[in-house]
């Protein structure tokens, strides 16, 4: 893949076969943030987890302390007084039934999460097929099933992002711009590895975190130390 002058260029300050201390590895990776927009800093997290084995599966979500940097439009399926709820917490769109052929047949998907009340799964389920692969199914363990709605709508503004493995068993998450200051940006990264830590499945035998790289939108990854985080 040829990449750009400016990757190059980045990519000369970062030894690839070296694994950096948190606050070093942050300061590379936001001087590795060259692109003309203000990239987002994910953490690709390489697990030794099977997620063939539903008891190794890893699926959760957390509030990042400085959120994410990005604004997150919010759905909310509900029904009643729960619809005034949804739409007093800050939910960018409200429905039921409705919302239904908006989806399938005209392809509307202008929202980043979707939160259901546990009374509208019904429903939702019927929209499987197009929000499963997308990631945007709700789901309770991720608190978008749920009937306090306000909380869930406040959690998902304040930079509530989800984690879990895909089918390489790694976790992909954002933790930030790179127009966050370091201590941001390592504050954010510590809240998620604290919450994937003790979300280790105990089915699993030998190693979990394999690798964790920070990486910024177009630039190169940097490797952290795994030893220091567990």
């Amino acid at each position: 893949m040829k990449r750009g002058k400016k990757y190059a260029e980045a990519a000369k300050a970062i030894d690839r076969t070296m694994q950096y201390d948190t606050e070093e590895a942050i300061s590379l990776v936001k001087k590795a943030a060259v692109a003309k927009f203000d990239e987002t800093i994910e953490a690709h997290i390489r697990t030794g987890c099977d997620g063939r084995h539903a008891e190794q599966q890893i699926r959760g979500a957390v509030v990042l302390p400085h959120g994410t940097g990005k604004a997150v439009r919010v759905l909310v399926f509900a029904k009643g007084d729960k619809i005034d709820e949804a739409t007093a917490a800050g939910a960018d769109h409200v429905g039921g039934e409705e919302l239904i052929p908006k989806i399938q047949n005209d392809g509307w998907l202008d929202f980043d999460v979707v939160v259901a009340t546990p009374d509208m799964m019904g429903v939702v389920g019927r929209l499987g097929r197009v929000l499963g692969p997308k990631g945007l199914m709700p789901n309770p363990k991720a608190g978008t099933v749920t009937m306090d709605v306000t909380k869930a709508v406040n959690d998902i503004k304040a930079g509530k992002i989800e984690y879990r493995l895909d089918k390489t068993n790694i976790i992909h998450v954002p933790i930030g711009k790179a127009s966050f200051t370091e201590q941001q940006l390592a504050d954010n990264f510590q809240t998620l590895m604290d919450a994937i830590i003790k979300a280790r499945p105990s089915a699993l035998k030998g190693q979990y975190l394999r690798s964790v790289t920070l990486a910024p939108t177009m630039g190169p990854g940097v490797k952290v130390n795994t030893t220091k985080l567990v």
